[in-house]
C-alpha cells in the first residue's frame, strides 16, 4: 500500500455483469438458476449470480474448442503480449479488485492486494516463457531428420478454490494460455464476484472463446472433468474433490493436475533461534486467511529444549491477529468463508478439548458485537497435542494450530510424515547437515528451511501422497500443458 491508500472500511465496486462468460459473451444459465452471494463478515447480500450446470459447461467447452485452432496458431509472442496486457489492467485496478475479493471471500483487503501482485507476476512470468516450449533433434545419420515439437493440448479445464478467488483464476489460466490452449474455468462457488469484475475489465483482450468462466457447483465441475473435448483438468481443492475429478477424467484418460489438502509440519530443532522460529510458526499458519490455506503449517513440533520459550512467544505474537471487517485496510484477520465452515472449525476446537489438548490461545468467537453476524473464529493454539488426536490428523482449514513436544529426531520425522498428506514442511535449525538430512526425509513436495509460507516464482510447488499431482508456478507447469510429438523425415 502507498501513502494514498484509504484507511477504514471501503465499499467495493461490485460487478454489473452477473452471468456466465463464454465465447466472449455474457450468458444467463440455461436453467435460469441464480445463487445469492453473501458477505462472510456481515451476512450482507451482494446480490445474485448465474449458476451454471452441465449444459452450460457443455456450451463453454464448445466455445473453447471452436477458438482453439486460431489461438494455437497465434504467434507465441502475440499470446504473451495479451497476457501482459491482462496483467497491466489488473495492476491499474489493483485496489478495486482486492476490495471486491475481500468483501466476497472474507479475507483482509491488505492481504488480497498481495494476491493481485502474485497473479500479475505469474501472468508476466509465463508470458516470458512462451519461447521456451522447445523440442529436440535426434541424430539419425545423413539420410533422415528426427525431431520433436511441443504442441498445446487443446481445451484445458481448471477448477479453483475460495481462499484466493481471483489470484487462482488469473494465475492458473496463465500457463495453459501461454502454451496455446484455450481455458474453461470454474471459479470458487462461494466467492465468484472478484472474478466477474475481472472479466468485465479484461473483456476483449483475448479472442472470444479463449478464456471462458462458468460459475456453478459440483455438477458443473464434474461435467468439466469428464468431458471428452477437455484435454486436461486442474483442481485446487479438497482430497475428496480431487478423487472425484480423477474419476471423471479417467473416462477419457485425460491428464490431471491436483493441488489438494495439507496437514503440514513445522519442526523446530533445539538450536533454532527462538524469535525467528516463533515468527515462522505464526507466518506459516496463515492466520490472516483464518488458516484457510492448504500450505499452512498447522502441526508444529518444538524440541523440548526450546518448547516453552517458543510457545510463549507464539502466543504473544498471535495477539496481533484481530478478526475484523475484511474491507478495512487495518484488519489483520478476516472471516471464514461460511457459517458451515465456522461451525466445522468450532467443532474441531471442542473435540480437541475433549481429547485432552491444552488450549493456550483463542478457542472461541470474538466478543465484539460488531462481528456477531460474521463467520469469525479467534486465532487458536493447542499445546500438548498427541498424534492420535483428531486435530493432529485431519485438515481443519481454519485458524487452529496444534503444538507437539519432541526430543528424538527419528521419532519426530516419523510423526511428521505419519499423515495422508504431503504438501509442505518447514524445518528450523542452524545446523546445515541436520537441515539437509531432515529435508530429505520429509515426505512433502515443498520444504522450507528457516522459512515458512513463502512461494518463489519459478520454484515448483506441489504435493505428494494425498496432497496432489503435478507441479505449478514454474516452467514445468507450462510444459505440462503441452504434448511432445516426434517427426521423422526421410531425406533419401
Amino acid at each position: 500500500m502507498n501513502s494514498k491508500t484509504p484507511r477504514g472500511s471501503q465499499r467495493p465496486r461490485l460487478p454489473e455483469s452477473r452471468n456466465l462468460y463464454y465465447g466472449g459473451e455474457w450468458k444467463p444459465a440455461n436453467s435460469g438458476r441464480r445463487e445469492e452471494c453473501f458477505s462472510p463478515a456481515t451476512g450482507e447480500s451482494f446480490g445474485s449470480v448465474a449458476y451454471g450446470d452441465a449444459s452450460d459447461m457443455e456450451a463453454a467447452i464448445s466455445a473453447a474448442k471452436s477458438a482453439f485452432a486460431a489461438w494455437r496458431d497465434t504467434p507465441p509472442l502475440e499470446r504473451a503480449g495479451r497476457l501482459r496486457e491482462i496483467a497491466a489492467v489488473m495492476r491499474e485496478h489493483k485496489e478495486e479488485l482486492a476490495l471486491v475479493d475481500a468483501a466476497d471471500s472474507g479475507n483482509p483487503v491488505a492481504a488480497m492486494l498481495k494476491d493481485i501482485d502474485i497473479a500479475t507476476s505469474q501472468l508476466d512470468y509465463f508470458a516470458g516463457l512462451v519461447l521456451e516450449m522447445k523440442g529436440d533433434t535426434i541424430p539419425m545419420g545423413p539420410d533422415a531428420v528426427n525431431m520433436t515439437v511441443r504442441e498445446p493440448l487443446g481445451v484445458v479445464g481448471r477448477i479453483v478454490a475460495f481462499n484466493h478467488p481471483l489470484m487462482f483464476c488469473a494465475s492458473k489460466a496463465a500457463a495453459p494460455l501461454a502454451a496455446g490452449n484455450t481455458v474453461v474455468m470454474k471459479p470458487a462457488e462461494q466467492a465468484p464476484l472478484s472474478v466477474l469484475r475481472w472479466l468485465e475489465l479484461i473483456d476483449g483482450i483475448l479472442p472470444p472463446g479463449v478464456l471462458n468462466v462458468v460459475h456453478g457447483g459440483p455438477e458443473a465441475g464434474q461435467a468439466l472433468a469428464s468431458h471428452p473435448d477437455v484435454a486436461k483438468v486442474g483442481l485446487i481443492g479438497s482430497v475428496p474433490t480431487g478423487r472425484a475429478v480423477m474419476q471423471g477424467a479417467s473416462a477419457t484418460i485425460k491428464d490431471v493436475i491436483l493441488e489438494l489438502g495439507g496437514k503440514n509440519a513445522l519442526i523446530a530443532c533445539p538450536d533454532a533461534d527462538i524469535e525467528k522460529t516463533a515468527k515462522g510458526i505464526v507466518a506459516g499458519m496463515n492466520f490472516a486467511w483464518c488458516g484457510q490455506s492448504c500450505g499452512s503449517t498447522s502441526r508444529v513440533f518444538i524440541h523440548n529444549d526450546i518448547h516453552n520459550a517458543v510457545l510463549d512467544r507464539v502466543v504473544e505474537m498471535v495477539q496481533a491477529f484481530k478478526p475484523g471487517d475484511p474491507t478495512d485496510y487495518s484488519t489483520t484477520m478476516g472471516a471464514l468463508i461460511s457459517a458451515k465452515q465456522r461451525d466445522r472449525v468450532l467443532g474441531y476446537i471442542e473435540g480437541a478439548r475433549r481429547e485432552g489438548a491444552r488450549l493456550v490461545a483463542g478457542g472461541g468467537v470474538p466478543d465484539d458485537p460488531a462481528l456477531a453476524r460474521g463467520n469469525f473464529v479467534e486465532p487458536t493454539i493447542f499445546a500438548d497435542v498427541t498424534t492420535d488426536m483428531t486435530i493432529a490428523r485431519e485438515e481443519i482449514f481454519g485458524p487452529v494450530l496444534s503444538v507437539f513436544r519432541w526430543t528424538d529426531e527419528d521419532d519426530v520425522m516419523e510423526k511428521a510424515n505419519d499423515v495422508e498428506y504431503g504438501l509442505t514442511c518447514s524445518i528450523w535449525t542452524r545446523d546445515l547437515a541436520r537441515a539437509h538430512r531432515m529435508a530429505r526425509r520429509a515426505e512433502a513436495g515443498f520444504v522450507w528451511v528457516n522459512k515458512s509460507a513463502a512461494h518463489f516464482l519459478g520454484a515448483p510447488f506441489g504435493g505428494v501422497k494425498q496432497s496432489g499431482i503435478g507441479r505449478e508456478e514454474c516452467i514445468g507447469e507450462m510444459l505440462s500443458f503441452t504434448r511432445e510429438k516426434n517427426i521423422h523425415i526421410a531425406l533419401d
